[in-house]
């Protein structure tokens, strides 16, 4: 992909590329656990360069749920604004690519569900959530029809 950009993290650019380099087959864990992720691919907003973004496996169905956590760091991670932007997404889960269109949950009861679906998942982001004064914005992918 020519016009692919990728993170300025190190250790994501380096997980992107051994994913995404093995067709799926390796890199689909998160750093040294056990934990599955999916790689998340977008546009983005100022460049319009291909972003790719190992985020955390948690699926609700056929779709995904992607939270915007950043560690619980202060500010949304970039991709958010990306997502917020441009809907249309790419997302690789081990070896296989599904075309999806993402929304930001906003409906508190939907919100809610789906949190707690993300939380089983992965959970950090409750911790996250208690690091941070902003509410950890979460994007339900759905799949193209």
């Amino acid at each position: 992909m020519s016009n692919y950009k990728p993170s300025p993290r190190q250790w994501v650019a380096d997980q992107v590329e051994l994913y995404e380099g093995s067709g799926g087959t390796a890199g689909f864990k998160w750093r040294d656990t056990d934990l599955p992720v999916i790689i998340v691919t977008n546009r983005g907003r100022k460049t319009g360069a291909i972003r790719k973004t190992p985020l955390m496996r948690v699926a609700d169905g056929n779709n995904y749920i992607l939270v915007a956590s950043q560690g619980g760091a202060p500010q949304h991670p970039e991709w958010y604004y990306n997502l917020k932007a441009d809907p249309k997404v790419e997302i690789r889960d081990k070896t296989e690519v599904h075309p999806m269109l993402v929304r930001e949950v906003t409906d508190p009861a939907e919100r809610e569900r789906l949190w707690k679906i993300a939380v089983q998942a992965f959970p950090n982001y409750q911790e996250y959530q208690k690091k941070t004064d902003r509410l950890i914005p979460v994007f339900l992918a759905e799949p193209v029809t």
